[in-house]
């Protein structure tokens, strides 16, 4: 009897802790479309993922909202050659999910080329079963 304990103990120190539940994975798909629309400068799902209230803060200050950032992104005023979200997680409190990752990307913004890395929270909303971002904020990340 000891054996198997000791053996049931084993098995459950060694499963990952960074399992993702349900919900977890469903915000982390549509995190995943809103990053491949801003990269395919796709407006209809740009506007699909987004709310018509959203504030979208830049690392700058500047803030847009659905209509000037899906604007912005299918103009190539913002244009992202490529587009890398990292070291994320992922926050769920009810029908709210808080989203920080690290984006890091090549653009030509204006035919402008450019790199940004930059730390962001995303913040989502469920609404009629559906996770739509609600609000988003960038920040400069210290070089230490």
């Amino acid at each position: 009897m000891k054996k198997i304990f000791s053996v049931i103990i084993i098995v459950v120190c060694a499963m990952p802790t960074n399992a993702q539940t349900k919900t977890e994975k469903q915000v982390a798909e549509v995190v995943e479309q809103l990053r491949i629309a801003m990269l395919n400068a796709d407006s209809a799902t740009l506007h699909n993922l987004t709310l018509p209230s959203l504030s979208y803060g830049h690392s700058s200050g500047h803030i847009d909202n659905q209509e000037s950032f899906v604007q912005k992104i299918v103009s190539g005023k913002s244009d992202f050659v490529t587009l890398e979200f990292a070291n994320q997680t992922i926050t769920i409190n009810k029908n709210v999910a808080m989203v920080r990752h690290r984006l890091n990307a090549k653009t030509n913004d204006s035919g402008m080329p450019g790199e940004v890395h930059l730390g962001v929270l995303l913040i989502w909303q469920k609404l009629h079963g559906h996770w739509k971002l609600l609000a988003r904020q960038a920040f400069k990340i210290n070089k230490t």
